[in-house]
């Protein structure tokens, strides 16, 4: 099976709600692709009809080409963590993961192979309705990977992780993508996606905004502003603003430029005898790309609801 997700044309509307408008984008294997958005973009309601747990509308999902509701061993095909929470409390994680598994037509052995795999095989044994989120975060990742797919998808997977787990999440993520597999990975948490995707797609209000690489989206976003560092705040915006740029505080000590060279703000700076301590070029985080291309598409805006 080919390692791909194919979404093509996606409508779907619940009552008076237009979840998805349309909603097109290819995930390739070979990297981990995150998928961002709002609450109310259509995360969740996009990764339900790949799994044939929502029917569209208009458009198709495939998984390699295929529908997932045709595959007879759909786990050997595609591994899916969508909610942690779903298991049956009273069963041990390697009951969990044995009914699973011979629902696919797998043996014992793969279940074990899996549990050491997310760190569990100490606890295998442990009622799972004890567990952390964090470790029935691992469990459903366990759960995912017992056929060994070729297709990842993974919602929201580090909520619930403490340090040392969200560092194994990142690895674990990236190792998956270094297998050949296609991985989507839709998570709030920027920060993590930044370290850990080198696609992103971000949606709002059931469409697709960008679908481009992180180190592309991080790029556009930080454009041409210089950061600058020095302890006469007043005086180097007085001259910078004279030289024709754009001068913003962010800090006691900090300023962010536009519309001067760097270059061109040293020699300003030397001119007008202003004291600097660094000067270079600013870098986006993928938290504030993010926010300025979903600002028109929250669900609800800063300062009240949506009217």
């Amino acid at each position: 099976m080919e390692a791909t997700i194919e979404v093509s044309g996606l409508r779907k509307r619940f009552g008076s709600a237009q979840a998805l408008d349309g909603m097109s984008f290819t995930v390739l294997p070979g990297q981990v692709t995150g998928f961002v958005g709002p609450n109310g973009a259509g995360k969740s309601t996009t990764m339900r009809i790949i799994l044939g747990l929502d029917a569209a509308d208009e458009g198709t999902a495939l998984t390699g080409g295929v529908a997932y509701r045709t595959l007879r061993h759909p786990l050997s095909h595609v591994g899916a963590l969508l909610d942690a929470a779903a298991l049956q409390p009273s069963r041990s994680a390697r009951n969990h993961l044995l009914w699973l598994a011979h629902s696919q037509g797998m043996g014992g052995r793969r279940a074990d192979e899996v549990l050491a795999l997310t760190g569990l095989a100490s606890v295998a044994r442990r009622k799972a309705g004890g567990f952390s989120l964090g470790m029935r975060q691992r469990l459903g990742i366990a759960a995912a990977l017992l056929g060994d797919p070729p297709v990842i998808m993974m919602d929201e997977p580090f909520n619930g992780m403490d340090p040392e787990g969200i560092v194994w999440m990142r690895g674990f993520l990236k190792s998956l993508a270094a297998e050949g597999r296609a991985v989507l990975v839709s998570s709030h948490l920027m920060s993590e996606l930044q370290d850990t995707a080198g696609h992103l797609i971000v949606i709002g209000r059931g469409q697709v905004i960008a679908d481009t690489s992180v180190a592309a989206l991080i790029e556009a976003a930080s454009g041409e502003r210089v950061e600058l560092r020095t302890p006469a705040r007043t005086e180097a915006m007085t001259v910078l603003a004279h030289a024709g740029a754009t001068v913003a505080a962010t800090a006691p000590d900090q300023l962010t430029v536009s519309g001067l060279p760097a270059q061109k703000i040293v020699a300003a700076l030397t001119d007008g005898h202003v004291p600097f301590t660094e000067v270079a070029a600013h870098r986006a985080t993928l938290e504030e790309a993010y926010m300025e291309l979903t600002r028109d598409a929250v669900e609800f805006p800063a300062g009240g609801a949506r009217r």
